[in-house]
């Protein structure tokens, strides 16, 4: 029977989120934690023209929703376009069709540097959080975009709390302990460009490292080619308007979203502590019996 993800109905204080979730490294969903936000009634697509309007950002661009993905064999990075925000609005609410799919989902805490004059309406951190880590977060993302944009099977080394503004997130999540029923490859990396026509086509980094990547669908999972995955126990859950995700460390996570969705997540360092170096234990181990 698949578990299903706790949810808080108020936020929690420093020391109880500490000992609950953070410590044991523990997924929630917390609710009344953003009700405050400005953003929650304001970020309407008028409000985001309006404030925002025609500026540059950097928007992600595939042929097919799957950025930093498994497609023929390679890890596939997205175009990285510059265009204003504006025109990027226009496509997400299909005033001008593409055959794209388009994301604004840049992690270098692109709220705080592409969209200053969005912070206002939100917060530069979640003081409970930062109290209960003593520490501020990393990274602020703003993230929007399209029903086909999905973000693959993968995990981060940061405490994350996935706040949603608008519509709906669905996260697929494994705990790190299904390490061992998780396959990883090695992939050439390579980068979608735009040719002259219009199409995309896929251009390897050169000089670059292979990386490791994950290249199972969790959703469809081709269990011929990975049988051991049978033995991983997924947890489903969708984050509503309002709502707070905490993400834990290390836990793998899949994502797909409503369409128009709006998210602001935060990103804290997490404790490279005992727990991480079982992680990395657990990792080495299953490497080392795949050679054997």
């Amino acid at each position: 029977r698949a578990q299903s993800i706790p949810y808080l109905d108020r936020p929690p204080s420093p020391l109880e989120f500490y000992r609950e979730w953070v410590s044991p490294n523990k997924p929630c969903i917390i609710q009344n934690a953003i009700s405050h936000w400005p953003a929650l009634r304001k970020w309407t697509s008028a409000y985001l023209r309006e404030v925002v309007g025609p500026k540059v950002v950097s928007v992600a661009v595939t042929p097919n929703g799957y950025a930093d993905a498994v497609f023929q064999d390679r890890f596939v990075m997205p175009e990285e376009r510059q265009m204003p925000f504006t025109d990027f609005l226009d496509i997400v609410e299909k005033k001008v069709t593409s055959p794209n799919v388009f994301y604004v989902q840049k992690q270098c805490s692109n709220l705080t540097e592409e969209f200053p004059e969005l912070v206002c309406d939100v917060q530069p951190d979640i003081p409970w959080m930062s109290e209960a880590l003593g520490k501020k977060p990393d990274a602020v993302n703003f993230w929007l975009g399209e029903s086909a944009a999905v973000t693959s099977l993968h995990k981060d080394h940061y405490e994350n709390l996935y706040c949603v503004i608008s519509g709906e997130k669905h996260f697929l999540l494994h705990p790190p302990s299904d390490r061992p029923f998780i396959p990883y490859e090695l992939y050439q990396p390579a980068t979608y460009q735009v040719s002259e026509d219009g199409s995309f086509e896929i251009v390897d980094e050169k000089s670059a490292d292979k990386v490791p990547w994950i290249p199972l669908d969790p959703l469809n999972p081709n269990l011929e080619q990975y049988p051991e995955y049978a033995k991983a126990k997924p947890l489903q859950c969708t984050v509503k308007a309002g709502e707070m995700l905490y993400l834990p460390s290390l836990w793998f996570h899949h994502v797909q979203q409503s369409h128009g969705c709006i998210a602001v997540n935060y990103w804290y360092d997490m404790e490279y502590d005992l727990k991480y170096s079982y992680y990395q234990l657990l990792d080495c181990l299953t490497k080392t019996v795949k050679v054997l």
